[in-house]
């Protein structure tokens, strides 16, 4: 059987609890039967791969690339993909570059089989990296089984950290953060925006987004979140907010002292 992480409490306590075992459980889920099979199989197998048909062809290898970007569910979108990898990621009319889900765009870059100079697959470099997102993906998945909105928190800390130091405009970095559907829902959580905020358009959804930051954190700019202490502010807000969100029946005195317990 597979490790399973262990989620003790709900909330903030959860996620202290999960952050102070992390190192402990993920090595231990790394070297759990099915995730090693799975790193294996793809370390053998993807340098055989020559062509994206290759690829799409063979399932448990592309459940392992999709899974590398959370891409899990399009495992019987095989067409799709395909394409996907097929028209690369240089050309601007690109079906990854058409996409408002920018991991299309990375998953493609990354494999980079419709770009000149690609495929980049069978490099070391890129077989460990694909190998560590994976892992690291697939644990997120095994806490969000316990809990979803850990999963979450695990997510955006992650995505954060990886869009600050890009070397792009903060513009830029913001219009990954709303491109990133899990991201997004965060986002939109923690700032406890309605389900009709994303028919608007962008460049409001960006101002509001900025506000509320300058509001939460004291910065618009995404660059800060190679702070810990300001990933921390969007988690802790996340979670109180999900648990409000998720609790039926609770009072404005309840949400009040809830706000303020934390």
């Amino acid at each position: 059987m597979s490790f399973q992480p262990i989620v003790a409490g709900t909330g903030l306590v959860a996620w202290n609890f999960l952050q102070r075992t992390m190192d402990t459980q993920t090595k231990a889920f790394e070297s759990s039967p099915q995730i090693s099979r799975d790193l294996d199989y793809f370390e053998e197998n993807i340098r055989n791969v020559e062509t994206a048909e290759d690829l799409t062809s063979d399932r448990r290898l592309m459940r392992i690339a999709l899974g590398a970007y959370g891409l899990d569910d399009d495992i019987n979108n095989t067409f799709f993909m395909k394409k996907i990898l097929e028209e690369g990621s240089s050309a601007s009319d690109s079906l990854a570059n058409k996409m408002a889900d920018k991991r299309y765009l990375n998953f493609t870059k990354d494999f980079g089989f419709g770009d000149l100079g690609g495929p980049w697959h069978k490099k070391d470099s890129f077989v460990e990296n694909i190998k560590e997102q994976y892992t690291t993906r697939q644990f997120e998945i095994a806490v969000g089984e316990q809990d979803e909105s850990m999963r979450l928190a695990l997510n955006a800390v992650r995505e954060l950290q990886e869009i600050a130091v890009d070397g792009k405009s903060d513009t830029t970095k913001w219009f990954s953060v709303l491109g990133s559907p899990p991201l997004r829902n965060v986002m939109e959580q923690t700032f406890n925006l309605p389900a009709s905020f994303g028919a608007l358009d962008l460049d409001k959804q960006l101002e509001v987004f900025r506000g509320r930051m300058e509001k939460l954190t004291g910065e618009t700019e995404i660059g800060q979140f190679v702070s810990e202490d300001a990933q921390q502010k969007i988690v802790d807000r996340y979670l109180i907010m999900s648990q409000i969100n998720n609790t039926q029946g609770m009072s404005g005195g309840q949400i009040a002292l809830t706000l303020l317990s934390y």
